[in-house]
C-alpha cells in the first residue's frame, strides 16, 4: 500500500547574498530585496520522502507557506518527483513566527492525513529548528529530530538513526511520525529534465491573476476574473494548476495566525559591519615567504 509522505518546505533568502536592506524597521525580513532559494535541508527532507516512495510505494506531497512567489520551490519539488504540491498563502498569515507557522502548517497537514511528515532540520533564515518539533506537538504525533538514516520501515513502524552531535542514537516508533532531516542524510537528486519541461508552466491561481493583471491593465475587474478563471481551468486540465489554500480553507483560528498569533517580538535590530584590520602583502618569492614564516613564529602563530 505504500506510505503517504508530506514534506514541509520553505523558500528562504539566500544568506550567501545578503544586502544592507535585508531587514525592515519592524524586524521582519525584507524578502523583496533578497534573492530567494529552496531551503537546503528541506531538499534533504524531500529526497528522503522520494526514497521512501521508491522503496515502499506511496506518494509525496509537498507543502509550503508564503507569498505566491513561493510557488517556485513547489515547481522545483515537481521537477524532482513530487506527486502533489500545495501553496498556503494568505495576507493574514504575514509576519508569522515559528509558533504561528507551525499552527498553520498543522491545519494543512491534518487535511492531508499523512503517514510520515518530513521537514528540514532548520531553515537558514531563522536557524531556530523550532517549526518541526512544534508541528509534531500540534499534530499529536511522535517526533524524531536530526535524522540521518532510516534503518527500517515496515508494518506501521520505523527505526531511524539520529545524530546527537557527539554520537548517534537509534530510535524506533510507530507511525504516524514527524522527522526532521539533516543535510548529512542524503544527497538531493537534481531536477529531472523531462519533469522540468512538463511542469515549467505550472502556476498557482495567484500567479495567474498577477499575469492577467499585467496583460490586461485596462480591463474591467469582471473581465480579469473571467480570464483568470479560464486560464486556471486550462492549467487544471493539463495537470499544471498548483493547489492554493488560504486560512479559510484550513478553517484556521485567526488568533493563532500572523502577527497577532506570534508571541515573538523583535526588540532591536543592530547592523554589524565587519571591517578588516591591518595587513601586509608579501610578494610570491622565497625571501618574502621566509620573512612571513619568521613573523608567524615570532608572534607564536606557528611553533
Amino acid at each position: 500500500m505504500g506510505y503517504h509522505c508530506v514534506v514541509c518546505v520553505k523558500q528562504v533568502p539566500d544568506t550567501k547574498r545578503i544586502t544592507g536592506q535585508a531587514m525592515k524597521e519592524d524586524g521582519t525580513v525584507n524578502r523583496a530585496a533578497l534573492a530567494m532559494v529552496f531551503n537546503p535541508e528541506d531538499l534533504n527532507a524531500l529526497e528522503e520522502a522520494l526514497a521512501i516512495r521508491e522503496a515502499h510505494g506511496g506518494s509525496v506531497t509537498v507543502v509550503t507557506m508564503g507569498l505566491p512567489a513561493a510557488s517556485e520551490v513547489l515547481r522545483e519539488a515537481l521537477y524532482r518527483g513530487a506527486d502533489r504540491v500545495v501553496l498556503i498563502t494568505d495576507r493574514r498569515a504575514a509576519a508569522s513566527d515559528t509558533l504561528a507557522t507551525s499552527y498553520i502548517l498543522s491545519r494543512a497537514v491534518r487535511k492531508l492525513n499523512p503517514d510520515i511528515v518530513l521537514c528540514g532540520r532548520q531553515a537558514i533564515d531563522g536557524d531556530t529548528a523550532q517549526v518541526g518539533p512544534q508541528l509534531a506537538q500540534k499534530l499529536g504525533v511522535p517526533q524524531i529530530t536530526y535524522v540521518e538514516q532510516i534503518l527500517e520501515l515496515a508494518e506501521g513502524k520505523t527505526k531511524v538513526r539520529r545524530n546527537v552531535g557527539n554520537g548517534w542514537e537509534v530510535v524506533a516508533c510507530k507511525l504516524p511520525v514527524l522527522m526532521t532531516v539533516r543535510d548529512t542524510a542524503n544527497i538531493p537528486r537534481p531536477p529531472a529534465a523531462k519533469k522540468m519541461m512538463r511542469y515549467k508552466k505550472a502556476r498557482c491561481p495567484a500567479e495567474v491573476a498577477k499575469l492577467v493583471e499585467d496583460t490586461m491593465p485596462n480591463g474591467t475587474d469582471k473581465a480579469k476574473a473571467a480570464e483568470t478563471q479560464q486560464r486556471c481551468q486550462a492549467l487544471a486540465q493539463a495537470g499544471l494548476l498548483i493547489e492554493q489554500w488560504d486560512l479559510d480553507n484550513l478553517e484556521a483560528d485567526l488568533t493563532w495566525c500572523g502577527r497577532d498569533g506570534s508571541p515573538t517580538k523583535v526588540h532591536r535590530i543592530q547592523s554589524v559591519v565587519l571591517t578588516g584590520g591591518e595587513y601586509r602583502e608579501f610578494p610570491p618569492n622565497e625571501q618574502a615567504c621566509t620573512e612571513l614564516i619568521s613573523e608567524l613564529i615570532e608572534d607564536h602563530t606557528l611553533g
